[in-house]
C-alpha cells in the first residue's frame, strides 16, 4: 500500500492511498471548518451548509445528486464535527472519476434554493428536537458548553433552534467564503485508486480557485463547570470531563491508553467495578477526546437516581486508585486494544481514506503505520500513572447531569474527594 501526498498552486491537497485487490474506492473531500469555527452568530451554519450541499448544484438536482451515485451502486453522505466537515463517497473503481465530480460539484456550485432551504430548515429543526429528547446525546452537548464556557468549540453542532430558524443564503455563501478556499480542503481517496489520475482529475476541478486565508479559529480553553438538569427519567445520566492532551501533543498515546485501562472495555476498572462487582449500571464508560489544541478525557454512566451519588463517587475513585495501582498487565493490554482498534479499522478503505485526510489537516503528512504503533508502544506504565496522577491533581473539571440527579454531589465535592 502505498500513500502519495500532492499539493496544487492554490493550496489545495491531495492524499491517496493504493489498496491491492479491492474493486472499490472511498474518496472524498474534507474542509477545516466546523463548529468551533463559527461566531456565536453563525452557531450551526457549517452543520446546515453539510445539509444544503445534496439539495441542488448549478449542475443537478437534488435527486440527480442522489441518481449519479447511487445509479452506479455508490453511496454518498457528509458530516459536521467541530473541527471539520466532510463529504465523501463510496464506488466501484471506475466510477471514481464521477463520484469526485459530484463531490466538487456541490461543493463549488452550490444552489442555496430558498425552496430547499425552507425544506432543509424543517429536518434539521427535527434533528434538534430529536437531539433534545436524547438525554444519552444532549448531556455531551451540556458537557461540552461547561467544559469550554463561552467559547466556540463549546457550542452544540447542530446550533441553537433560533438561530437555525433564522438562516438564509447570504448566511450560507459567507461562511462558504470565509472557509471553502483551497488551502482549506484535502481530497483523500483511498482503496482501488489511481493516485495520478485523481491528482489530473483535481486540478481541473479545483486548480482555478484563488487561495485565500481562512480567519483561524479561537483557541479552545478547558475552564469546566457544571450543568444539572433534574428531570423524572427512568435514568440518571452522568458525564465528568477532565482536561487531556490536544492530538498534537506528545501525550496523545497516553491519554488513549489510560482512557482505555480506565473504561475502555469489559476488563476496564469502570466496568468491572461499577457493573460487574456492584451492579450500579448497564453502560459506563471512559475516552479520550482531542481537538487541535485541547482534549477531554470523559465518563459517561447511566444509572437509578438511588445510585447515582454513589456512581460518580466511585468514578472519582478509580481515578485516584489508577495513580497507585495500575499494573503492567492493564497498560500492556489498553495498548494492544488500542492499537487493534486502529488496525482492524483500516481494513476498510472509509476509514483509511478518513484516516488520511485527519493526518494531513493535523501534521500536513501522513505518519506511517510503524509509526504510529512506535509511539504507542512507546507508553509506558510510567507514564500512564504520571498522567494519572496529573488528572488527580487537576484544578478544573467538568459536569453534566440529567434525570433524576438531585442526590449527587456537587462538582466541588467530587474535585476535592479526587486531590484527596
Amino acid at each position: 500500500m502505498t500513500v502519495q501526498l500532492h499539493t496544487l498552486s492554490n493550496g489545495f491537497r491531495i492524499v491517496t492511498e493504493h489498496m491491492p485487490g479491492l474493486k472499490s474506492a472511498s474518496i472524498g473531500i474534507w474542509v477545516n471548518a466546523g463548529g468551533r469555527h463559527e461566531t456565536q452568530q453563525q452557531n450551526g451554519i457549517a452543520h446546515f451548509l453539510e445539509h444544503m450541499a445534496f439539495k441542488g448544484t448549478a449542475r443537478r438536482s437534488a435527486l440527480e445528486i442522489a441518481e449519479a451515485i447511487e445509479d452506479v451502486g455508490g453511496y454518498i453522505n457528509a458530516y459536521t464535527s467541530r473541527e471539520m466537515t466532510a463529504y465523501y463517497a463510496r464506488v466501484l473503481q471506475d466510477d471514481v472519476p464521477l463520484a469526485l465530480d459530484v463531490i466538487a460539484d456541490i461543493l463549488l456550485n452550490p444552489a442555496f434554493d430558498p425552496r430547499e432551504i425552507e425544506v432543509e430548515r424543517g429536518v434539521i429543526l427535527q434533528e434538534i428536537g430529536q437531539a433534545l429528547d436524547t438525554p444519552d446525546d444532549i448531556i455531551f452537548d451540556w458537557l461540552q458548553e461547561v467544559t469550554y464556557p463561552d467559547q466556540p468549540l463549546g457550542r452544540t453542532i447542530l446550533g441553537p433552534s433560533e438561530q437555525v430558524s433564522a438562516f438564509g443564503e447570504d448566511d450560507l455563501r459567507q461562511f462558504v467564503q470565509q472557509y471553502y478556499g483551497p488551502e482549506q480542503m484535502i481530497l483523500s481517496a483511498a482503496g482501488a485508486v489511481d493516485h495520478d489520475a485523481i491528482v489530473a482529475e483535481a486540478e481541473k476541478l479545483f486548480g482555478h480557485l484563488a487561495a485565500r486565508t481562512a480567519p483561524l479559529a479561537p483557541a479552545g480553553l478547558f475552564l469546566g463547570g457544571e450543568h444539572r438538569a433534574v428531570k423524572q427519567l427512568e435514568q440518571a445520566h452522568f458525564t465528568l470531563a477532565l482536561e487531556a492532551p490536544g492530538y498534537r501533543h506528545d501525550a496523545i498515546y497516553t491519554s488513549q491508553i489510560y482512557s482505555m485501562a480506565l473504561g475502555g472495555g469489559m476488563s476496564s476498572r469502570l466496568f468491572q467495578e461499577a457493573r460487574e462487582k456492584r451492579g450500579l449500571c448497564y453502560t459506563i464508560f471512559a475516552s479520550a477526546g482531542s481537538f487541535a489544541d485541547t482534549g477531554m478525557l470523559t465518563i459517561y454512566a447511566g444509572t437509578s437516581g438511588e445510585d447515582v451519588a454513589g456512581l460518580a463517587e466511585l468514578s472519582i475513585d478509580e481515578i485516584r486508585r489508577s495513580a497507585d495501582d495500575m499494573s503492567e498487565a492493564e497498560v500492556a493490554r489498553a495498548r494492544t486494544q488500542l492499537k487493534a482498534g486502529m488496525l482492524m479499522g483500516l481494513e476498510s478503505p472509509s476509514s483509511r481514506c478518513e484516516r488520511l485526510a485527519r493526518m494531513v489537516a493535523i501534521w500536513d503528512r501522513v505518519p506511517t503505520l510503524e509509526e504510529t504503533i512506535a509511539r504507542i508502544e512507546d507508553v509506558t506504565l510510567t507514564k500512564v500513572t504520571d498522567f494519572a496522577v496529573t488528572l488527580c491533581a487537576a484544578e478544573k473539571a467538568a459536569m453534566a447531569l440529567y434525570g433524576p440527579v438531585e442526590k449527587t454531589p456537587e462538582l466541588a465535592a467530587l474535585t476535592t474527594r479526587l486531590a484527596a
